[in-house]
């Protein structure tokens, strides 16, 4: 014998009935159908009960609605007249009792727990009439069966007198018999419930009363999911859960299945399917008895409860006196409230509980009135209530006796700026559940989603400001990158906000690489770069990492808050890292604090990487005692091309139309780009230099720099052919070679200019516009470290800009 309950979604529609009725036809055991209420009616049924007892006339367009609804549904599944005709007579004292109640209510303005449930009934008894006679089943009415008594605010099951009464119909139940949810009744004969979900909790004690073969429960998903699919799109179902691990996570919010339903069958062994009624070829989940404690995956799943609140009862003069937690849960009892979690210190100086937000001010009344004496003396300080709150929870049978399990949990979350409430973990090691404000529930399961294998993939979440050259390369590399990455290292690189001169585009889904520019010159909505940061901490996605391809100090003053709400920040943007040594150091301290990056490779290199070994060989204890660098590809460039033939003027020219410098060359020609790379460097290498230690000469005169215009400049600066050319021809004459480049001594003493070097030194054969850096080190100091490359350019840059995303994800 198998039990199949249909779900209210399952029944919802006369396309969804006709499904139900393949599935059960396709069956050749013998076959008990359960079913709910038809999608939404229930809710329908409260709504008109209510409307009727505040004396409101606009309940009888809900009782018309429902009675129309069911009518129509009739005549469309039963196309034969006369036999539409009888189905409508046999729902008719149905159809009468639902208006004559209300109508009862409405006139003495007063609905009782008793009409209530009559009332709430009453969409289990219509549907479960019509779709018997369209399977051709045996309709059987529940109320006879299936008995329950009030207490603890609820209806609960009188296993023993249900027990007894469906072992006197087993032996008539046919092929093909079916038995409306949700519904029963008490030992006077009086309508009850057995609660919202109730059809399940039928399905069961029918299966263990009946001692059938397997609990089919069809619902409108493939089975128990991994998380929340509405949350976590990457959500998958699994394949099978033992009946602990299926309690666990039907408690802590996932809807699949209504709690109590578990018990019964687990009591008799009966396994229990979850199967998909619009995907009826899916596999669902298995629930049984067999625990699997062995496997790739830690947890199966993660689930979650909203709109709660965690109330926090504190004092001194708690510490070590007996009975006060059982005051405190008789207190809660009594007024009915129920506890979903319980976290005390073991210093006993607070017990947090979490409760139903709308239990709150009962709970906290009662809490106050049986504590009275002590808070009036201050053995209790205060009872603290935090709203908007919400309970998560990872469950698997797999988490028991693994080592580390709450380290991944907590650090996983922490490091995403989720803060953590209260924690509670039974012995059995089978559930970890923690409190967190509501807002945090997205990023945090989509976290530990990702943290424990749950996912398919990782996911970073790009906030990119700056479209311009290298901004654009960069948005070209994702969107080529893209299939690799996933292919290769399971990474989903999403570009989700981009901001430019004439505002941002923001679109928590993802934007296409290969239309986002376009986007934003179409849909762009106002706003400024603040504006820009505060909408990233507003949408609070995990793994979020923002990327400046600007250079504007504007954008560089966002950068600390960014690390502050725990978004990681990756800068081709030197302004930040090479302004104030306390500005640098709050953002290097505060990215360490917060467990997210700050990284700026191309802040000296472009593409080449010169920051990464550096700061493994301080991280090995190693010290850094001498460097110097070129550093500047477009100065390079210059002394390079400078000839008889070649005049620095037109050089200058040559290397603007490149690209190589910047579009007012004077930036490069001042040596301030220079100055802020050894800066950086320095800082990197464990010295604490401010700009003003560092000795600067320009590469042309301070007076030609400070002309007022470009052209003026450039017109001016061919004065200096000449003077190059000597400088150029004497280094030539004595066989060296000039260079604009930075030093670093161990005494903390920067210096950058023009120098000249011969053959011997590494320098001499640097050409074109490549950069180089010699590092000298306790360890490296005979023969100094050289990281030498082509370190100008809007792609290199861009391609270091996309390594440093890729190290945010530890790829």
């Amino acid at each position: 014998m198998k039990v199949l309950k249909f779900g209210g979604t399952s029944v919802g529609s006369v396309e969804s009935i006709r499904k139900v009725k393949e599935i059960v036809h396709a069956n050749e055991e013998q076959t008990v159908i359960v079913v709910s209420a038809m999608g939404g009616i229930t809710d329908k049924l409260i709504q008109a009960a209510n409307l009727a007892a505040e004396g409101n006339t606009a309940y009888t367009d809900v009782v018309e609605n429902i009675i129309e609804h069911h009518k129509n549904t009739v005549l469309e599944l039963f196309l034969n007249p006369n036999e539409a005709e009888g189905i409508l007579e046999f729902i008719a004292p149905e159809l009468d009792e639902l208006r004559s109640i209300n109508k009862g209510v409405f006139l003495i303005r007063e609905l009782s727990r008793k009409s209530l449930e009559s009332i709430s009934g009453i969409g289990e008894r219509l549907s479960s009439k019509i779709i018997s006679r369209f399977l051709e089943a045996q309709w059987y009415d529940s109320r006879e069966y299936i008995k329950s008594f009030y207490e603890y605010g609820r209806s609960q099951a009188d296993l023993e007198a249900t027990n007894k009464l469906l072992s006197k119909v087993y032996p008539n139940i046919g092929k093909r018999s079916l038995f409306p949810g949700f519904i029963s009744s008490n030992l006077k004969g009086e309508n009850t419930t057995l609660g919202r979900g109730g059809s399940d909790y039928t399905a069961s004690l029918l299966a263990a009363a009946f001692d059938a073969d397997m609990l089919e429960v069809w619902t409108d998903v493939d089975g128990f999911m991994t998380a929340d699919p509405r949350v976590i799109s990457r959500a998958y179902s699994i394949g099978h859960l033992s009946y602990a691990e299926a309690m666990e996570l039907s408690h802590f919010g996932a809807k699949v299945i209504y709690p109590p339903t578990i018990l019964p069958v687990y009591q008799k062994n009966i396994p229990i399917a979850i199967k998909n009624t619009f995907n009826p070829e899916a596999p669902g989940t298995l629930i049984d008895g067999v625990k699997e404690v062995s496997g790739p995956k830690q947890i199966k799943g993660i689930s979650s409860i909203k709109n709660v609140s965690l109330l926090t009862v504190q004092g001194i003069g708690m510490v070590g006196v007996t009975g006060i937690s059982m005051r405190l849960f008789a207190s809660l009892a009594a007024k009915e409230v129920n506890v979903i979690l319980i976290s005390q210190a073991s210093s006993e100086n607070s017990i947090s509980i979490v409760i139903d937000s709308s239990q709150t001010d009962l709970a906290k009344a009662a809490i106050e009135k049986e504590f009275k004496r002590e808070l009036e003396d201050r053995q209790i300080s205060s009872i603290v209530v935090d709203d908007h709150m919400a309970v998560v929870a990872i469950v698997g049978e797999n988490m028991k006796h693994s080592t580390g399990m709450s380290g991944l949990l907590f650090n996983s979350v922490g490091k995403n700026g989720v803060n953590v409430f209260a924690i509670a973990q039974g012995a059995s090691e089978l559930n970890i559940s923690f409190v967190i404000k509501e807002r945090d529930i997205k990023k945090a399961l989509n976290v530990i989603h990702e943290s424990f294998f749950l996912s398919d993939y990782s996911r970073l979440n790009l906030f990119l400001v700056g479209k311009g050259t290298v901004g654009s390369k960069l948005i070209n590399k994702v969107g080529t990158q893209a299939e690799k990455l996933m292919k290769e290292n399971s990474l989903k690189v999403r570009l989700v906000g981009l901001s430019g001169s004439k505002g941002m585009v923001l679109d928590p889904e993802g934007l296409e690489a290969s239309s986002v520019v376009e986007k934003l010159e179409k849909e762009g909505i106002e706003g400024s770069v603040h504006d820009f940061r505060d909408r990233i901490i507003e949408m609070n996605l995990a793994n979020s990492v923002f990327v400046d391809c600007s250079a504007s100090e504007e954008v560089a003053g966002i950068y600390h808050s960014l690390l502050d709400a725990n978004v990681s920040v990756v800068t081709a943007n030197k302004i930040a890292s090479s302004s104030s040594y306390e500005t640098y150091r709050k953002l290097k301290d505060t990215a360490r604090e917060k467990g997210v990056k700050f990284f700026f490779e191309t802040n000296v290199g472009a593409g080449l990487p010169i920051i990464a070994p550096i700061n493994d060989l301080v991280r090995s204890g190693d010290k850094i005692v001498r460097l110097e660098a070129v550093l500047s590809g477009t100065l390079n460039y210059i002394v390079n091309t400078l000839s008889a033939e070649k005049p620095l003027s037109e050089v200058i020219v040559e290397a603007k139309e490149k690209g190589f410098s910047e579009p007012d060359p004077r930036v490069d020609l001042s040596g301030t780009d220079v100055v802020r790379k050894s800066l950086i460097l320095a800082r990197e290498s464990g010295y604490g230099l401010e700009e003003a230690d560092v000795e600067v000469a320009p590469f042309v005169p301070q007076e030609y720099l400070d002309l007022p215009t470009l052209d003026a400049f450039m017109d001016k600066v061919k004065e200096l052919d000449p003077v190059f050319e000597a400088k150029r021809q004497k280094a030539n004459e004595q066989g060296k070679r000039l260079r604009y480049g930075a030093q670093l001594t161990s005494d903390g003493k920067a210096k950058v200019g023009l120098m000249e070097v011969d053959k011997s030194h590494p320098f001499f054969e640097l050409e074109g516009s490549n950069n180089i850096v010699l590092i000298w080190s306790e360890h490296y100091y005979e023969h100094p470290m050289q990281i030498k490359g082509y370190g100008a350019g809007a792609d290199v840059t861009a391609a270091g800009v996309f390594a440093d995303i890729i190290k945010v994800a530890n790829v």
